[in-house]
């Protein structure tokens, strides 16, 4: 007898491990984001209470990243696989785009090295 796998890959986990993957991705990506801005114009009371802020967001933007890319997956994937995708990819970039703007970058926050509360990497050609 053969030691191979006892059936082939369901094609579920591969959705769902896509959609792990990619959502933990956005998630290390937006909160180094986050921090990034919050450290350029010093928002916040330190270093600690940031980072701890922000490892607590790492699980809440992982998961409301991930789920879309399953739902994506199981739905309109399995017709369209490349609609999916581009579905997927674009509306994880918004959701990026839409956290580090929101959190990153807070109104009420008077910051004497931001002007506008806009950190000085953020390009130009991107609203915040």
């Amino acid at each position: 007898m053969g030691a191979g796998p006892s059936r082939p890959p369901s094609p579920h986990f591969r959705g769902a491990g896509s959609g792990v993957l990619l959502g933990g991705l956005t998630a290390v990506v937006c909160v180094a984001a986050i921090g990034r801005a919050w450290a350029a114009c010093d928002i916040g009371v330190n270093a600690a209470a940031n980072s701890m802020t922000l490892l607590f967001l790492v699980p809440l933007i992982w998961i409301a990243t991930s789920v879309p890319w399953v739902i994506l997956h199981n739905t309109l994937g399995r017709r369209y696989p490349h609609t999916a995708l581009v579905t997927g990819l674009v509306s994880t970039l918004w959701f990026a785009w839409f956290l580090v703007t929101w959190l990153g970058m807070p109104d009420s926050y008077p910051d004497p090295f931001c002007p506008g509360n806009v950190p000085p990497w953020w390009p130009s050609y991107l609203p915040a």
